[in-house]
């Protein structure tokens, strides 16, 4: 009751190791096992080692979680670390962490997929690995910071907000990382469908593929675009951008590797019994 108290009259939405020693005068081994204690009691919620957000008053039920704008935007606060310049010698801080949701998430968001996942993907630069905080169940993926962009912010309530991969960055993610999240072939009516509707621009689409695909996702988009008759200067931007290779790749890459190839994108056409 004392730290609710304390926590409450302070206004603290987090709080971490050794700030409550003091004010509540614990020693340190009572701190580790007052929160660990309220942690597991579901009153408080544990974001990292030595890390706890807070509610700002006490849960009816007995137990509480935050909502997933509060989790995710306190595990990327989180990265916030030491950095020494070298200009002056002083340490400062590094900026937080950077993400986006992505995947799953994304694809019900801007209505490709109607199911809702129960888990929450975010490409970071800072974490890998299933997290829980709370009732917030998040699979991290850590990828390189030129890797992130594309996005938009969506308002979450209480001053907060969610970072998105834009519609079109959605879309190529659905080519690029096609393996994690079981998106092909459906993913390539969701371009044809996309574009058919003048919801995106293939100039856009071409844009963001050459910026956050691979070779594997630069011709099997190219391979898509030249089927919907898409202007040839845009096809010859991405046939540009592809490394000189005799290999296939398959167009299904779940599919049985047989069918016609593409010696333009490198892709072997194995839709055999299948639709477009």
């Amino acid at each position: 009751m004392r730290f609710f108290a304390y926590s409450q009259l302070r206004r603290m939405q987090t709080v971490r190791l050794g700030d409550l020693a003091g004010p509540l005068r614990l020693s340190d081994s009572q701190e580790r096992r007052l929160l660990s204690h309220l942690a597991r009691k579901g009153l408080i919620v544990r974001v990292i080692r030595g890390l706890y957000l807070v509610p700002s008053r006490l849960p009816l039920a007995g137990v509480w979680t935050p909502d997933d704008a509060l989790a995710i935007t306190t595990l990327m606060q989180s990265a916030l670390q030491p950095i020494a310049t070298k200009a002056t010698g002083k340490t400062g801080q590094s900026g937080a962490g950077r993400y986006q949701i992505c995947g799953p998430n994304a694809f019900n968001r801007y209505g490709f997929d109607d199911q809702v996942p129960a888990r929450t993907y975010l490409y970071n630069d800072r974490f890998s690995g299933d997290r829980q905080i709370g009732s917030i169940c998040l699979t991290l993926i850590k990828v390189a910071r030129p890797r992130l962009g594309s996005a938009e912010e969506v308002a979450a309530g209480d001053g907060l907000r969610l970072v998105y991969s834009s519609r079109v960055r959605t879309l190529v993610d659905a080519v690029y990382d096609w393996s994690r999240f079981d998106s092909l072939p459906r993913g390539y009516e969701w371009i044809r469908r996309e574009l058919a509707a003048r919801r995106i621009r293939v100039e856009d689409l071409v844009r963001d593929t050459l910026r956050f695909g691979n070779q594997g996702t630069i011709r099997r988009v190219g391979f898509l675009l030249e089927q919907e008759k898409i202007a040839e200067p845009l096809l010859r931007r991405l046939q540009k951008a592809l490394a000189p290779s005799s290999s296939l790749i398959p167009w299904i890459p779940n599919a049985p590797k047989r069918g016609k190839s593409s010696t333009r994108w490198g892709i072997l056409d194995n839709r055999i019994g299948r639709s477009p």
